[in-house]
């Protein structure tokens, strides 16, 4: 059995004997890059391939997403999966809404991300008409691998963040375009 275990890497700073000092904005990036708590907005068969990317065999938690979240105020990133009616399009509008800042969205699949074999009357043909979306999953369903790499990229966007982002004219303007205050 290998003993290698793959550690996070220091943020860059100053260390000497006893001290490492950093700035704030890499310290707070680790922490919030390891700590995402998800919401599953699952419809349909996406949400079972983020059924079997919780359990066991591909677990989930071992990125620092132990715990999901099914309370859009306890959760920072919103992992929308599946088919979205329009009807329920202000439905996923309000659960973002109801986020706290700093928050994130991933489409998962190709029905939340372009409406997928659905072109009709009735389906919303992407998320993005709705919310701001960060990382789109590609798949009909995706595989677990696949929703853990999103996973990963959504992590390096919160990673490299700066803290000052969410207040800039250009993130007030984006919301803005969605008509979310």
């Amino acid at each position: 059995m290998s003993n290698t275990i793959k550690m996070v890497d220091a943020p860059t700073g100053y260390e000497g004997q006893g001290f490492f000092a950093t700035s704030l904005d890499k310290v707070i990036g680790l922490a919030r890059a390891n700590s995402l708590w998800p919401l599953p907005f699952a419809t349909s068969c996406c949400g079972i391939e983020f059924m079997a990317t919780m359990a066991s065999t591909y677990d989930f938690a071992r990125f620092g997403s132990e715990r999901p979240s099914f309370s859009p105020r306890q959760a920072d990133l919103l992992m929308v999966m599946g088919t979205i009616a329009k009807k329920m399009g202000p439905i996923v509008k309000q659960v973002y809404e109801q986020m706290a800042e700093p928050r994130w969205v991933m489409a998962v699949g190709a029905c939340a991300s372009s409406g997928g074999i659905f072109d009709t009357y009735s389906v919303l043909q992407g998320i993005d008409r709705v919310v701001p979306v960060d990382v789109y999953v590609p798949g009909c369903p995706p595989r677990p691998e696949q929703i853990i790499e999103g996973l990963m990229k959504v992590q390096e966007l919160a990673k490299n963040e700066s803290l000052r982002r969410r207040n800039s004219e250009e993130y007030q303007a984006l919301l803005a375009s969605y008509n979310i205050k």
